[in-house]
């Protein structure tokens, strides 16, 4: 296991805090951690160590401001700005706004995030580490997020079939899935060619292996992975449509139901996650920063 990118505080006091592990196949929650606060070299290895271990963590209470939200976020990283330069928190570029809220006729931020399975940013050759997603407004029912484990889908495979696509790789697109998702949703704004040209397609390993722990991961979504290189289309298509399917099983699973306040930093490495979905009339709206990894092998 590598250090985190960034130095922690190392004068600050030590915050009592707990990890505990859910019942599911990923996640862990942390209690009684502040993140506003400073926060310790010993603290911040010990939620580094345990963001590596259960590859989605849930900050339970985070009563944080933007920046605070912000500042947290860089210690793991240099932070993604995302291309739908619309929906940035005013001040913050760094902020993405998830949410299906509109004021005065327009939507404030990104409604149907997270709609397809999906790593973030895999379609750029520097994919993301991380994500961290802050609840600034739930809905009464629905809103939850799904995780899935692509290091057990991946360790799961036969023997035959991980021999057959460990050296394979495929082509992500941010753009695959853009214009049907504007044609479902019309108050996704269409990109600029400057957007488009931000967003070309990137090649990445269909196996990837985790820079920190060594663990492989399959790296292939229906979201944003359009074809394997050098395969016939059928021939792609087919084992794309496997891979998908396997990835997903419900006993890589763990399903989020979201509490006031909670900050939720998942391992793009390791996982694909999807948004399950918020009824129309019910508000809800959550912040997101992105953390830059680095080029899959």
């Amino acid at each position: 296991m590598t250090a985190p990118p960034s130095s922690s505080d190392a004068n600050a006091p030590a915050q009592h805090f707990e990890v505990r592990p859910f019942a599911a196949p990923v996640g862990a929650e942390v209690i009684g951690l502040d993140i506003s606060k400073p926060i310790s070299t010993e603290d911040f290895a010990r939620i580094h160590k345990a963001h590596l271990d259960h590859h989605v963590l849930v900050f339970r209470c985070q009563q944080i401001t933007p920046q605070e939200h912000i500042d947290f976020s860089r210690r793991f990283g240099p932070l993604e700005i995302h291309v739908l330069h619309q929906f940035q928190l005013k001040d913050h570029p760094e902020i993405l706004i998830v949410s299906n809220i509109k004021e005065n006729g327009e939507p404030i931020g990104l409604g149907d995030a997270g709609v397809y399975w999906h790593s973030d940013i895999s379609y750029k050759p520097k994919p993301s580490l991380g994500s961290l997603l802050h609840a600034q407004e739930l809905p009464s029912e629905g809103g939850d997020t799904l995780f899935a484990d692509q290091h057990l889908a991946w360790e799961s495979l036969s023997p035959e079939l991980q021999q057959r696509i460990l050296p394979l790789k495929a082509e992500h697109s941010y753009l695959a899935k853009y214009e049907e998702l504007r044609a479902k949703n019309p108050w996704r704004p269409k990109l600029s060619q400057a957007q488009i040209d931000q967003v070309a397609p990137a090649v990445q390993p269909v196996v990837r292996t985790h820079p920190e722990t060594g663990r492989k991961a399959l790296f292939v979504s229906e979201h944003f992975t359009t074809r394997i290189v050098g395969l016939p289309q059928d021939e792609s298509d087919a084992l794309l449509a496997q891979l998908f399917a396997h990835s997903v099983k419900p006993e890589f699973v763990y399903r989020h139901t979201w509490a006031p306040h909670d900050l939720v930093f998942w391992d793009n490495r390791s996982l694909m996650h999807l948004a399950a979905g918020t009824p129309d009339h019910l508000r809800r709206r959550l912040n997101r920063t992105t953390i830059v990894g680095d080029t899959p092998f």
